[in-house]
């Protein structure tokens, strides 16, 4: 908007205006105040406990491993955890630094060092703008060619000084495609005109069909979906702030409130206008902002810094506005819950929930941003399924993870996704028909710029009638043997009618007898025989008979370039065996871990079945020269690792 306001009118979204261009809002400061009013945030990595602990190995000369048995006895959980509360949670680590005088040098040396600056880099996103250049305000340095301060955030704020985040989101993007490819054949189409209480897209979320759908679509989101059945914007936005730690305690009183109106009860009239759109719970910050404004008689600013300090956990600051926002304060012109007609004790008991829930409140400003683009993703794949799913895919290209997790979901959709293919292939995913033809973009060691070339070929001279053909038309370029091999493996040369293993066979001395008749004929050396040959076959290279390839190979193939089962899964002629042992997908056990509320089905130390294939495996020698093994077990629908130690492995 900053740059272009004409372009710009809400509901819309400007697409193209994110971090990519935080440079570009650089340059205009810079030319319309004059130069250097504009500049890029620092910031400092500092010396956590394990980092301490492996850097100062490595000073010391402790090998390796010698250091990665000592790092891997301090905690990870709680985040920003010292090396002394470290050794009072870790028996082993505290036996290690009271038993080996080396260990206790080296744990002593790194607690000197702890928290220290590591090294700088710049902020992925902050800027600072000020009135007049910068170097007035703050000393400045260089990242590279990028000129940053030496202040970090906080300094910055402190200063009072304009700080903004340029932020990216990969889903605009992927909304940005989609209506492209919805308007090929839809013209008139456009986000802005979507209605934005379609009953279809909130049936499809309350039936949990979450699925590729912004912010909604891990397990414990669509658990929500499904129990709150959303039916508005709103409460897409309720769903965004309180799925989050501290909140989502309120979850279930929120969902009672919401189908049972009766339920819903208020410490004080006062409040009622506040929290009813949320159903009698405090899940915004702007309302704790409006509570302190409407029940302790404080301004805006005042307000918006006593929730800052709740949020920062400055205890004395806490402390000491409870008695202000009870009792009021004559000198900040704050009148007090009491004066207001609030009960004391139920004023309190208000400044306890909110202090409570403050650490965790969100913006709602922020949060309806979000709930919008979740509704604006579900729309088009509730309408527009093939076209939103082609533009997610290609947001993935280079996560093989995802694309087969999105693949999965196009089952569900009853939406083919076709194989690669060099007739049909763009370098993204495009819509076929009823089908998702597979972007060639996902094939490894395959450039964009090669990929485009061929379909600029392929619209010049129509499609490649052969592997020949292609070789000829496409000229030496950016094409080479292992993009060729490639395509040949993951099955994008099918089209051309000969087994993979004929292709596969042939090949390497098909590409050298092409290269060589061209600079041949470059260098003019075609003779008076030739000329008159040049319907002769005889420098073509014949193709084999050959056997194809067995499934198995021919699905490893597919995987080593891809990264994906294109045309089958190995563990398809085990179907009927899993599920007769009720074993559960690798996926459901992963996603079941990853809610952010904890395992709902599965939990640590339960004994399961899993069925799956050996994908990788890597040996590693223990302390007591033993050998174990991390192996890679997949199904299809994710991977994990397995540890398998010595007398397993044996």
């Amino acid at each position: 908007r900053f740059l272009n306001p004409e372009r710009v009118s809400m509901p819309d979204f400007d697409v193209d205006f994110c971090y990519e261009r935080r440079q570009e809002v650089i340059d205009y400061v810079n030319r319309k105040y004059g130069a250097d009013h504009v500049a890029q945030i620092v910031t400092f990595g500092t010396m956590a406990a394990r980092g301490a602990i492996r850097d100062v190995g490595r000073a010391l000369n402790f090998s390796y491993a010698e250091t990665d048995v000592v790092a891997k006895l301090v905690p990870t959980m709680p985040l920003h955890l010292t090396l002394a509360e470290a050794m009072k949670i870790s028996p082993k680590l505290k036996e290690m630094y009271d038993g080996d005088q080396r260990v206790k040098t080296l744990i002593d040396t790194a607690m000197r060092l702890e928290g220290m600056p590591r090294n700088t880099s710049t902020h992925a996103a902050g800027v600072v703008i000020t009135a007049q250049p910068v170097n007035t305000y703050v000393p400045l340095s260089r990242n590279d060619d990028t000129v940053v301060t030496q202040y970090t955030m906080t300094t910055i704020e402190e200063l009072g000084l304009l700080k903004m985040d340029f932020l990216g989101l990969r889903n605009l993007t992927v909304l940005d495609d989609a209506v492209k490819m919805v308007q090929k054949y839809r013209p008139d189409f456009r986000l802005a005109d979507i209605p934005m209480d379609d009953a279809a897209v909130f049936e499809m979320l309350s039936q949990g069909k979450t699925g590729g759908v912004f912010q909604m679509e891990s397990a414990g989101m669509t658990g929500v979906c499904v129990s709150m059945k959303p039916t508005s914007i709103e409460d897409l936005t309720a769903i965004v702030a309180l799925y989050r730690p501290g909140p989502m305690e309120s979850i279930p009183k929120f969902v009672e409130n919401k189908f049972n109106p009766g339920k819903v009860t208020y410490k004080t009239p006062l409040l009622e206008p506040i929290l009813k759109v949320t159903y009698g719970c405090i899940v915004y910050q702007e309302q704790v902002i409006e509570i302190f404004r409407t029940l302790g008689g404080y301004s805006m600013g005042q307000a918006d810094n006593i929730r800052r300090a709740i949020s920062k956990k400055k205890q004395k600051i806490i402390d000491a506005e409870r008695k202000t926002f009870v009792y009021g304060d004559r000198e900040q012109k704050i009148d007090g819950c009491i004066a207001r007609g609030v009960p004391e004790a139920v004023a309190q008991s208000i400044y306890d929930e909110i202090v409570d829930f403050a650490n965790y409140a969100f913006n709602k400003a922020h949060a309806v941003c979000y709930a919008v683009v979740a509704y604006q993703t579900a729309y088009l794949k509730c309408h527009y399924p093939r076209q939103y799913m082609a533009a997610l895919m290609t947001s993935v290209l280079d996560s093989a993870t995802k694309i087969s997790g999105y693949i999965a979901e196009c089952r569900e959709l009853g939406i083919p996704v076709l194989p690669p293919d060099i007739n049909h292939s763009e370098d993204y995913f495009t819509v076929e028909g009823d089908a998702i033809r597979f972007g060639l973009g996902a094939v490894k060691n395959v450039g964009r710029g090669l990929i485009r070339s061929m379909a600029a070929k392929r619209a010049e001279g129509g499609a490649f009638r052969s592997l020949e053909d292609f070789l000829e038309r496409m000229g030496e370029g950016e094409l080479n043997k292992r993009a060729v091999e490639n395509f040949i493996k993951c099955g994008a040369m099918d089209c051309f009618g000969y087994h993979r293993s004929e292709l596969l066979a042939v090949y390497d001395q098909m590409m050298d007898s092409v290269s060589a008749s061209r600079k041949k004929n470059l260098e003019g050396q075609m003779g008076l025989f030739a000329m008159l040959d040049e319907d002769d076959e005889a420098g073509k290279v014949p193709i084999p008979k050959l056997k194809e390839l067995d499934k198995g190979e021919l699905l490893s193939m597919e995987k080593e370039t891809t990264g994906l089962y294109l045309s089958g899964h190995p563990m398809d002629q085990y179907r009927e065996a899993v599920r007769r042992l009720g074993a559960p997908t690798i996926g459901s056990i992963l996603g079941d871990f990853a809610q952010e509320g904890g395992p709902t089905r599965f939990a640590d130390d339960q004994r399961i079945t899993i069925c799956g294939i050996v994908t990788s495996s890597k040996t590693k020698t223990t302390r007591n020269n033993s050998l174990m093994a991390y192996v890679t077990v997949e199904d299809d629908t994710a991977s994990m690792e397995l540890l398998c130690f010595s007398r397993v492995l044996e």
